[in-house]
């Protein structure tokens, strides 16, 4: 049985932004990256998959079940979403907004239960957050807040897990730490993880397939070296690049600057506006 499996997915915003005829599936265990330009669809994308959103066309299966068809509760106990920007309205401590992961294994049966809360300390043990359980949310750094939404994604136990640009805005030691802690529970639990990102030198290295999204659609879907290369970047990003083997793993790795057009084909090109759509 495939984990995530979109069926000719198409959704659009009123600005005429978002995806068309998108299909992709994933295996237990894998770890898929999803890349490509601003506004190609890569968070819309992860909206569909979260049921923020619904496709005008296509289906999505979760482990085999239509999401249509899903609860909120039910997709909640089979993937769980560790968003770019965390934000909690109130001033809850860190161990409150942990425990919230538990949420969906036992609404309205005792949540809050002793194993409640064994699983959220052994989250913010395995993000390094433990000592931080009684602070605030609104006294924490960016990349603290990172932390915990991570503690908390993972207090969900869900097989699945969705990571829209997860070290963006953080700092170079707080960028290693969260890679760290994704990359071992991926390994640990054996789940199957989504990684949006812009950095293509990361996917590459840790990715097992990447989907490269060009203005809402699949442009290519396969191994980092048969979609980190330079005919297909600079068809994706409009401008040159140069694409090497990192001397370590040989996994493919973006050289030089992404700011010169290779191309004057308009197709190639993608606004930044996503005032409606968000960032994608």
């Amino acid at each position: 049985m495939t984990s995530v499996e979109v069926q000719g997915v198409t959704f659009r915003y009123r600005t005429g932004k978002g995806v068309e005829d998108v299909i992709f599936q994933t295996a237990p265990g894998e770890l898929l990256g999803i890349v490509g330009p601003n506004s190609a669809g890569k968070s819309t994308l992860l909206r569909l998959l979260s049921k923020v959103v619904a496709p005008a066309r296509g289906r999505i299966l979760i482990e085999g079940r239509d999401i249509a068809a899903l609860t909120r509760m039910a997709l909640a106990q089979r993937l769980a979403v560790v968003p770019q920007e965390f934000q909690v309205a109130f001033p809850f401590r860190v161990g409150e907004v942990v425990l919230m992961g538990r949420y969906p294994h036992g609404a309205g049966n005792g949540w809050g239960s002793a194993r409640d809360h064994a699983v959220a300390r052994a989250a913010m043990e395995a993000t390094g957050i433990l000592d931080l359980a009684t602070r605030r949310m609104d006294e924490l750094s960016g990349g603290e807040r990172q932390l915990v939404s991570i503690a908390r994604a993972l207090a969900q136990e869900a097989r699945i897990l969705l990571l829209d640009e997860p070290t963006a805005h953080l700092d170079l030691r707080h960028q290693g730490i969260v890679l760290e802690i994704l990359l071992r529970h991926h390994r640990e639990a054996r789940g199957t993880t989504v990684l949006v990102s812009h950095d293509l030198n990361l996917a590459a290295e840790h990715c097992d397939r990447l989907l490269l999204l060009t203005a809402g659609r699949v442009q290519v879907l396969g191994r980092p070296e048969e979609v980190i290369t330079q005919e297909q970047l600079e068809r994706a990003y409009g401008c040159r690049v140069t694409v090497e083997r990192h001397p370590v793993s040989g996994r493919p790795q973006v050289r030089g600057s992404l700011n010169h057009r290779a191309t004057d084909d308009p197709v190639s090109y993608h606004s930044p506006d996503a005032r409606e759509a968000g960032r994608s």
